[in-house]
């Protein structure tokens, strides 16, 4: 009986089958691999099967996928800042973009480094030319659109000595979707091309969605690689991890906390821990990512973070993980001056625009080196002559100071209700519980940049400069 017994663990073993009692006894080898500007509902895990994913899908198939994931900013400083340190913006110190997270804070790779592991990153991981300050034992290619990383991660699986080395935790960071997006489409056809909740359909807005389709393609390919060599260099005790540091770059998502902006894609596979095929909407933050994974590794949780780990529900043991997600957003130079504070809440979204007053600008509209102004200014055109393009232009630049959303009824947030007096109540719970999470954050809602003001014209729309 004991032969048969040992028979069948071995045979599990080598399935990816195990029990989880016989995975968690070592130290799993993690794996994070992290696109770069792709909203959640833009792969075919989340529904969208106009976008080929198959390798995302692939992913799913195999483990957890979340669908109320986070990340703390709409913008890939921040959101990687706090990722790597379990903290939110306010309290690591990126807040715009392109800003660093203060030098004594704790960071990822100490902690994994601690319980015995080589901690590597390849490509874009923090932003660019950031990652030298968190301390990894080796990284490369952090630089703009280096795609060598993603072949040489693989061939770093691929030769690194398997007997006596440390469990590994490493990290590969994708430069796609993030522009400059495919010339053409890639065999997309931008009128099948179906378009984000807000946007204006013109043939040039179709053109340039399918370039972003391209994209989220290769991102897709470089996902298979890493796949693929993980598999082939690692052992079945190996927790893969993908997620995405915010949404897209469109109108109305990244650089915003609306859904688009900040729900970000999380398919978590571990054999024989996450069951395949499995889906949760447990609340989840890109903070909660390194309390989880120490957790998984073997180790504590830290304290005075504010990631909390859902390895429970990793486990099939919970269902549930948070009760609220907050997000922020500072701004990205002149190019964006538009700080932003949101919460969400069961089915509901409340987001306080800072200073209403202020022109909301990106590199989608203003006329700036690999922007998107080719397509919105047929969005401006059409605005002159066509009412309902008009309204949707106007509320781009100009947002109201509070915002609420039934996500139950309107998950692509186009019906705000915070002028509702049949709301007002929801209204003040919300913006009382923000409050109160920005004194605990010790938030102090600065504003990083000269602002460009809806009583200026020609400091935003078809009159305005770049900036700096």
């Amino acid at each position: 009986m004991k032969l048969v017994t040992l028979f069948l663990f071995a045979l599990l073993l080598a399935t990816g089958a195990a029990p989880s009692f016989a995975q968690t006894a070592a130290k799993p080898d993690i794996v994070i691999f992290l696109t770069d500007d792709q909203s959640q509902l833009d792969l075919a895990p989340y529904g969208n099967r106009v976008l080929r994913t198959p390798r995302m899908q692939q992913l799913a198939d195999a483990g957890m996928i979340f669908t109320q994931a986070y990340v703390a900013s709409p913008t890939c400083a921040p959101s990687r800042a706090a990722l790597l340190t379990g903290l939110m913006p306010a309290r690591n110190g990126a807040e715009p973009n392109h800003a660093k997270p203060r030098p004594e804070i704790r960071k990822w790779p100490s902690f994994f480094q601690e319980l015995g592991y080589e901690v590597v990153a390849f490509g874009k991981v923090s932003h660019y030319k950031h990652t030298a300050d968190y301390g990894f034992d080796y990284f490369a290619h952090d630089t703009f659109h280096d795609h060598a990383g993603i072949a040489e991660a693989a061939g770093f699986l691929k030769n690194r000595p398997r007997t006596g080395a440390k469990p590994l935790c490493l990290f590969v960071g994708s430069n796609w979707p993030h522009v400059p997006w495919p010339e053409n489409g890639a065999g997309y056809d931008s009128a099948q091309m179906p378009l984000p909740a807000g946007s204006v359909d013109t043939t040039a807005t179709r053109a340039w969605r399918a370039r972003y389709a391209a994209a989220v393609t290769k991102a897709d390919d470089d996902l298979g690689t890493i796949m693929d060599a993980a598999r082939a260099c690692l052992g079945t005790n190996t927790l893969f991890l993908f997620s995405s540091d915010n949404g897209a770059q469109w109108p109305f998502a990244k650089w915003n906390c609306y859904e688009a902006g900040v729900q970000t894609p999380l398919i978590v596979v571990w054999p024989g821990v996450v069951n395949p095929g499995t889906r949760t909407s447990a609340m989840v933050s890109w903070v909660d990512l390194l309390p989880t994974l120490l957790e998984a590794a073997g180790g504590k949780a830290p304290r005075l973070i504010d990631g909390q780990s859902f390895l429970p529900v990793l486990r099939g043991k919970r269902s549930t993980h948070r009760d609220a997600i907050f997000t922020t957003h500072s701004g990205d130079g002149r190019f964006n001056v538009y700080p932003i504070r949101a919460m969400r809440s069961g089915q509901w979204k409340y987001i306080r625009n800072l200073h209403p007053e202020f022109a909301f600008t990106t590199h989608i509209d203003l006329p700036v080196n690999l922007g998107q102004r080719e397509y919105f200014k047929t969005w401006e055109e059409r605005a002159e002559t066509d009412p309902a393009t008009a309204v949707i232009v106007r509320r781009y630049h100009a947002r109201p100071e509070e915002e609420l959303y039934d996500l139950g009824i309107d998950p692509h947030e186009q019906h705000n209700l915070a002028a509702d007096p049949k709301y007002l109540a929801r209204l003040k719970k919300m913006r009382v519980q923000l409050d109160k999470w920005l004194r605990d954050q010790g938030d102090q809602l600065k504003v990083y940049a000269a602002p460009r003001l809806l009583s200026d014209p020609t400091s935003y729309g078809p009159q305005a400069k770049p900036g700096a």
